[in-house]
């Protein structure tokens, strides 16, 4: 026995107020995503500007060659 399927069959079908939670919740994770993306900006705005310690300075002038050298 075949069983046969229509494009019917393979159209999944959901509920309208169904499309309107996934929306929702599509719109919540935006929302949520977008205030992660402004956040970790604002932190990588805060450590870029942060000052270098003179210790690490210091270290990275030894690890230099001379300028003769380069």
């Amino acid at each position: 026995m075949q069983m046969q399927f229509g494009v019917e069959d393979m159209i999944e079908h959901v509920p309208m107020e169904d499309k309107r939670k996934s929306a929702a919740a599509l719109d919540e994770a935006r929302l949520r995503q977008q205030a992660i993306g402004v956040k970790l900006r604002q932190m990588f705005d805060e450590v870029v500007n942060e000052a270098v310690p003179d210790e690490f300075l210091e270290i990275l002038r030894k690890a230099e060659p001379p300028k003769g050298e380069r």
